[in-house]
C-alpha cells in the first residue's frame, strides 16, 4: 500500500514549504478573535508560521499576517501571540 502524502503549507514570514504538523497555524474565527490554532482544525481563516519566533515578528512588522487574516491584529493579540511562541522555545 502506497504512503499518503503528508500535507504541505508554505510559512508566511520566511515562505519555506513544510509539512503541515511542523508549522503553527494561526487563524481568524467566525467571530473575528485571531489565536493560535493547536489542533491545526479550528474554523476560520488561517495562516502558517514556523514555530520560530522570529518568523512571527516578520510576519507581524510587515503585516504580512494581518493581509492573510484580512483582519487587523492589535497590540494586545500581538503581545498574546510572541508570549505563546516564547512557550514554544522552551
Amino acid at each position: 500500500m502506497a504512503e499518503r502524502a503528508k500535507p504541505q503549507r508554505t510559512c508566511l514570514a520566511c515562505r519555506q514549504m513544510k509539512d503541515k504538523r511542523e508549522l503553527t497555524r494561526v487563524v481568524r474565527t467566525p467571530e473575528g478573535e485571531i489565536k493560535l490554532d493547536e489542533t491545526g482544525r479550528m474554523a476560520g481563516r488561517g495562516a502558517y508560521l514556523c514555530k520560530d519566533a522570529e518568523c512571527l515578528r516578520r510576519a507581524l512588522k510587515s503585516r504580512a499576517l494581518e493581509r492573510a487574516l484580512k483582519h487587523p491584529i492589535s497590540e494586545e493579540v500581538k503581545n498574546e501571540l510572541l508570549q505563546k511562541y516564547a512557550e514554544y522555545a522552551e
